[in-house]
């Protein structure tokens, strides 16, 4: 039986939704044609990938926790598109200074 797949929503973009395995690496899967979301080293050390999320997914772990706490400290929508763990259906938009 194959597994269900998880939905990656773009809210305010032109970008249609699109569907990946649970746990796939968002960096493997989204590109600048399928996705507004740009990656740099892909490790979670530069922050070229700080995006709002929400939705189904494993938390961030330590290393990204303390990227976060100096890229958006007081944003606990934060994350680092290239450290999370898709376990569902997400949505995902481009970081944006409050």
């Amino acid at each position: 039986m194959t597994a269900p797949l998880c939905t990656i929503r773009f809210p305010g973009t032109a970008y249609l939704p699109i569907q990946v395995p649970p746990h796939q690496p968002l960096a493997e899967v989204l590109t600048v044609r399928n996705s507004p979301i740009l990656f740099g080293c892909r490790t979670g050390l530069c922050g070229t990938c700080l995006v709002r999320a929400a939705g189904d997914m494993g938390p961030p772990d330590e290393d990204e926790q303390e990227m976060l706490a100096v890229l958006a400290p007081d944003c606990p929508t934060a994350r680092l598109a290239c450290q999370i763990d898709l376990t569902g259906d997400i949505a995902i938009e481009e970081w944006a200074d409050p």
